[in-house]
């Protein structure tokens, strides 16, 4: 049997593993075709932006299991995911994807609510009289 690479990738509140296994491009995303699970085209390259970026287009099929966050977190998890499984692959590819800034966790989460306010950091209005 070939040998398959497996990675996690997260953003935000989402979180993705990734299993590669050298193959013909099909890319599965919780059981589900992921031209089905992301259905505009623009979401589609952001998956397949990884293996653009290490010129390893339809090299390899994919098996996704997303969860957690919307639309967006997901895709950030699993263009990490995908990154970091390439990378197993082939350590060389290093510098492409470093270059496309995919190899890098955005650290940046929901801020946590403040008592005493709305919002994280929306005040009450202030009223001086």
């Amino acid at each position: 049997m070939s040998e398959s690479f497996s990675a996690t990738g997260r953003r935000k509140t989402a979180s993705a593993r990734v299993t590669l296994v050298p193959g013909t491009g099909q890319i599965t995303i919780n059981k589900r075709a992921f031209e089905e699970y992301f259905g505009t085209l623009s979401l589609q390259n952001k998956v397949l932006h990884p293996f653009q970026a290490a010129n390893v287009s339809n090299q390899y099929d994919a098996t996704i299991s997303a969860a957690g966050g919307g639309v967006s977190g997901q895709i950030g998890a699993i263009q990490l995911g995908i990154a970091r499984a390439l990378l197993k692959t082939n350590p060389d590819l290093r510098d492409a994807l470093r270059e496309d800034d995919l190899l890098t966790r955005d650290p940046r989460k929901k801020e946590r609510k403040k008592p005493g306010q709305p919002k994280a950091r929306k005040r009450f209005q202030f009223s001086k009289r």
